[in-house]
């Protein structure tokens, strides 16, 4: 099996040629990212596997499979990027549903911290050998509220960090778990009573900019936004004046709705022409990573092989439906998927 890879970087390479060395599987590592513009690339290959930032509309997808790529092989959770119903009875689809839970949601919670503790600044002043507190009153996160969006394995975890603080937990998912013993409420409670709302949804036609002008008129005074799960969950305009009018106390994000030609990318000697996201940075309430919750070793080590497996076991002519994704084709009462059949 021939593989591009594309946006690859040096600590992705690692965990493939481990998991790839001794199988049929040759990759061909491409740094640039898929897109209209280099999906050429793909051609003579069986599969392409991706990120998040790669960008596999109904053009890219219809030239894929002229080309012959029979695979989409998603190396993360999230699939807003590929546009699966163009997919649907051309080439299937796989992802990693869970690489590390505890990773994303750990970051969550280190983004929370330092945002509230003004670590960054702490560290700054320090490193001048400045070590005055003026500005630096954080609050106790024990007794405090949070709302968590969103109750996947993610949300479930960094649930159970926040009760481990001595928080009081709000959750809200459009299909809630009664297993989990989270305490659900309607998105209108969860916004009015939380003190930190933390973002862990898939970006869906449904949540796309879930946190948006309304949503924050809705939010208690002063509370935080935490957003480890996708950038286009917050209309980054209203994020900025719900900061500028106080609303917003901070915000901690891992994503950022126009990321897809910054992330991952060394800009430092360059002049950044997105002005909403200079704006963004240069607050010293807002904390912005670069979509890196997700990096751990053991995360990584959990894509690559999952990823690989999930290569094998498609051209074996096998199936995986929990690694599949759904196409939401018309077929709801006789779904192949839920039939343990490919879905075509």
């Amino acid at each position: 099996m021939k593989v591009a890879f594309f946006d690859a970087k040096p600590y992705d390479k690692v965990g493939f040629d481990r998991y790839t060395e001794g199988t049929d599987i040759s990759i061909k590592y491409f740094e640039t990212h898929l897109n209209e513009d280099t999906v050429s690339l793909a051609k003579g290959f069986d599969c392409v596997c991706v990120f998040v930032n790669d960008i596999v509309n109904k053009t890219v997808v219809d030239k894929l499979y002229e080309q012959g790529v029979k695979m989409i092989a998603l190396r993360c959770a999230g699939f807003n990027n590929v546009d699966t119903r163009a997919c649907f009875g051309k080439i299937h689809v796989f992802r990693v549903p869970a690489y590390s839970p505890y990773a994303v949601a750990e970051h969550a919670m280190a983004l929370l911290l330092s945002l509230n503790r003004h670590i960054p600044r702490a560290y700054n002043r320090t490193k001048d050998f400045n070590f005055t507190l003026a500005g630096l009153t954080g609050f106790d996160l024990h007794g405090k509220t949070v709302g968590v969006i969103g109750t996947g394995k993610i949300g479930k975890i960094f649930s159970d960090i926040c009760k481990g603080f001595g928080m009081n937990i709000l959750a809200y998912d459009k299909f809630p778990n009664p297993d989990l013993g989270l305490n659900y409420v309607e998105l209108p409670e969860l916004l009015a009573k939380s003190d930190v709302i933390s973002l862990h949804c898939p970006l869906t036609e449904d949540t796309h900019h879930l946190i948006n002008k309304d949503s924050i008129a809705q939010l208690k005074p002063g509370t935080i936004i935490i957003n480890t799960s996708r950038g286009g969950l917050i209309d980054t305009e209203a994020l900025i004046d719900g900061i500028k009018s106080g609303q917003v106390y901070g915000a901690g994000l891992d994503v950022y709705e126009e990321e897809g030609d910054l992330f991952y990318e060394d800009f430092s000697g360059h002049v950044i022409q997105d002005d909403t996201l200079i704006r963004l940075i240069a607050m010293p309430n807002v904390i912005v990573t670069s979509h890196q919750a997700y990096l751990t070793r053991e995360a990584l080590d959990n894509i690559a092989n999952t990823t690989v497996n999930n290569i094998q076991i498609f051209f074996a002519g096998e199936l995986n439906p929990e690694t599949e994704v759904c196409y939401h084709c018309a077929r709801k009462e006789s779904c192949r998927k839920e039939r343990h059949k490919k879905c075509f």
